[in-house]
């Protein structure tokens, strides 16, 4: 049988690979907005924007957001993220409910097994739990990324930069009417059509990749130029977090591939445009102490990314979503 103090070592090494695996395993898709939907498109927050040729699949939701949706809106991507946000809260509570994880605890690690048997065994219970951990962050990812894909608008979408500059306007400038909700839970303006000009589509690319560069060297100030204040307050929160684990997220060689319009529209003084974007980059994170290279996220991207405008002011990041 095997000694107490090697069981107790073979405890504490599952357990780290158990941790390793769930603290990694999140960090793919680490660029801005890579983890999920977040911030405002005024009136029409929870709301999908129309699918584009770009990106004509579903689209991922609003998850993170100071817009309020008027009392009584139903949200599928918010419900899912209150009910299953918590990774240990499902993934662990599964576990416990089944059973397994005492299992694992208790018999599963002193069955007496030596020699070859034992060391088999070893490699059996590592593979499971590592497998666990995958199902679960497959499956969190699919409940955030669910839901119904809206009908296809005209294939106009262009590879690269059509000749007049900027990406392709004439996909559907406006589809679809209000959504539910008002800019932090205020009466929704009335929506009006806005012409997006060449200069627009040339402004949205170099956003595009100004953000994602300011982002991978952490340079807020930049950011603060390029998006809104919320937007601004999300990247902050996830460069905290990536300060607290230890990494840094470095992002270079962003390249619009296809982009086109998914519509444009004008609330009071504020002017909104939603495009689709498909893009390439180099998305890669390492440890900050040793700069020892972790992982790598994609190498191409699609996002809805909606921009706003004040009279006379620039257009400003206000939110990302997730295409397909």
């Amino acid at each position: 049988m095997a000694s107490s103090p090697a069981r107790r070592r073979r405890v504490v090494t599952l357990l780290a690979l158990a941790a390793s695996l769930a603290l990694a395993a999140p960090a793919v898709d680490a660029r801005p907005g890579g983890g999920g939907g977040m911030g405002s498109r005024g009136s029409k927050t929870f709301s999908a924007p129309p699918s584009t040729a770009t990106s004509p699949g579903a689209m991922g939701p609003i998850q993170r957001s100071q817009t309020s949706p008027s009392p009584g809106f139903n949200n599928p991507g918010m419900a899912a993220q209150n009910r299953g946000s918590r990774f240990g809260g499902g993934f662990l509570g599964g576990m416990l409910g089944a059973g397994l994880l005492g299992a694992l605890l208790g018999a599963g690690f002193s069955g007496g097994l030596g020699g070859i048997g034992s060391f088999i065994g070893l490699i059996f219970q590592i593979g499971l739990i590592a497998f666990l951990v995958m199902m679960a962050v497959r499956f969190f990812r699919r409940r955030q990324e669910g839901q119904p894909a809206m009908a296809g608008n005209a294939p106009h979408a262009r590879s690269g930069l059509p000749p007049q500059g900027g990406m392709n306007s004439g996909v559907n400038p406006m589809g679809g009417g209000l959504g539910a909700g008002g800019l932090g839970g205020a009466r929704p303006q009335p929506v009006q059509p806005v012409q997006v000009q060449p200069d627009d589509f040339q402004a949205f690319e170099r956003s595009l990749q100004e953000i994602q560069s300011a982002y991978g060297r952490e340079d807020v100030a930049a950011l603060r130029r390029l998006a809104t204040p919320e937007m601004v307050s999300y990247f902050e929160e996830d460069l905290r977090a990536n300060a607290a684990r230890g990494v840094v997220n470095r992002i270079s060689d962003v390249k619009l591939l296809q982009g086109d319009l998914s519509e444009a529209w004008r609330e009071g003084p504020a002017e909104f445009a939603t495009v689709a974007m498909r893009f390439s980059l180099r998305d890669e994170v390492f440890e900050r102490a040793s700069n020892r290279h972790v992982e790598n996220g994609p190498q191409e991207a699609k996002e809805f990314w909606t921009f706003v405008r004040e009279p006379g002011g620039p257009w400003l990041l206000s939110a990302i979503q997730q295409g397909r």
